[in-house]
């Protein structure tokens, strides 16, 4: 167990925190309050799908008011504790991977600069998939991804007349690797919205209810069983039916390039969310993996044990990452109740 005052910096990773609940969100309750207890610098990184179903809209348009309501709800988790907070683009943030999703990120961009004040940004911005790079405290480097770019269908920034530093795989490639070669000792953390591993629904993992119940992926009310038949719709995403899950051509591409950045100096750290569960999962394209997918109150689905597996929870939460001044991190797991109150289910050291 670190002492308080040892930790030079306390970094929160919460991913698909998108729809607040009407009446006051639990778990982000639960982040407020244990942002406030902590003497630490503390950064707060949004692991994407930060407005649910499909992003910002438009101005005028239907379902702008809740997505401003929601982006508002998670910045001011950020400002109004005094503490630094990155946002990554997910999916959802891409107008449901839609045709408007290039312009749903340069509006979700503008809003949250603009409500965060110099205390929290969307990056990467513009459609551009990174790596962002930004060195905080003594001994933390964090690089954040829009993993969305690889996987998007429609319009997106393109070599050769896009205003991205980076927008070829192989340029991606590059820098991604000169960021983690040009560390200089500090523990690196990239981040972003897809997972590499997973032992979820879109790594291919389904529970009986699943099988049983295929059409609660449509809504969550139509509990209407379909024996035999209902197994039909886990298989095809298994087999990446979605270029959404591990399983599909897509996302195995974007796996292959950025396990090839990470190919000369793993990161100590994977942050991802997409998954609605909580994982750890040791080993792989980077020493150690991070699924924190549940920043919605109830919002969860299964998690099962895969190869390297130390954590998996159905369960609504966050991580906090905490960076001694020297020696090793601890990476704690903690779920929220639905009073706002949060409990530490889990931790192992990050070296």
């Amino acid at each position: 167990m670190l002492l308080s005052s040892e930790i030079a910096t306390s970094l929160y990773l919460i991913g698909d925190a998108g729809k607040p609940h009407t009446g006051g969100e639990p778990v982000l309750e639960a982040l407020r309050r244990d942002l406030a207890s902590r003497s630490s610098e503390r950064v707060v990184v949004f692991l994407g799908d930060n407005a649910y179903p499909r992003g910002l809209p438009a101005s005028g348009q239907p379902g702008r008011l809740r997505a401003e309501i929601s982006l508002a709800t998670q910045v001011e988790t950020i400002t109004g504790t005094g503490s630094r907070g990155f946002f990554v683009p997910g999916n959802h943030d891409w107008a449901k991977h839609g045709v408007d999703g290039w312009k749903a990120i340069e509006r979700q961009k503008a809003f949250i600069d603009s409500a965060g004040r110099g205390a929290a940004s969307l990056e990467p911005g513009g459609g551009c998939p990174g790596p962002a790079v930004m060195d905080i405290g003594p001994r933390l480097r964090l690089v954040l991804l829009d993993t969305q770019w690889w996987l998007h269908p429609g319009p997106k920034p393109r070599h050769p007349d896009s205003g991205c530093g980076t927008d070829a795989e192989s340029e991606i490639v590059d820098s991604l690797r000169t960021a983690l070669l040009g560390a200089a000792g500090r523990l690196v953390v990239v981040a972003h919205h897809h997972p590499l591993a997973s032992g979820g629904v879109h790594g291919g993992y389904f529970g009986w209810r699943e099988h049983l119940f295929p059409l609660r992926s449509i809504k969550s009310s139509l509990w209407i069983p379909l024996p035999l038949l209902g197994s039909l719709y886990p298989t095809a995403r298994l087999e990446g039916i979605s270029r959404q899950d591990i399983g599909s051509r897509a996302y195995q591409r974007m796996i292959a390039a950025i396990r090839r950045a990470f190919g000369a100096a793993p990161p100590a750290l994977d942050a991802a969310g997409h998954e609605h569960n909580l994982q750890v999962i040791k080993g792989g394209a980077a020493r150690l993996n991070l699924v924190s997918g549940t920043g919605i109150y109830g919002h969860s689905g299964g998690a099962f044990s895969v190869p390297g597996s130390l954590f998996a929870k159905n369960a609504s939460g966050f991580a906090r990452l905490d960076i001694p001044r020297s020696g090793r991190a601890r990476l704690a797991v903690l779920v929220a109740d639905g009073a706002g109150g949060s409990r530490e289910v889990f931790s192992t050291w990050v070296e």
